[in-house]
């Protein structure tokens, strides 16, 4: 699995414990991964995906998108 990042490399990389990536997989939950066998990594751009999709837009910031339509 050349070219993926470790559950502890991605769980570094999030700021995050390993231990959480691992409830969340359980979970169906978090970012992309891939299991082949017992081996489990993650895609350095399913990360980025990830974090770009956590992203929470404040109401005014929504109120000024709405103003300007």
């Amino acid at each position: 699995m050349q070219g993926l990042l470790s559950t502890k490399e991605a769980a570094e990389k999030l700021g995050l414990s390993p231990g959480t990536l691992e409830v969340w997989r359980c979970l169906g939950k978090g970012p992309r991964y891939i299991k082949i066998g017992r081996r489990v990594g993650y895609d350095l751009k399913d990360l980025d995906a990830y974090v770009e999709s956590c992203k929470v837009i404040p109401l005014e910031e929504l109120a000024d998108l709405s103003r300007h339509r």
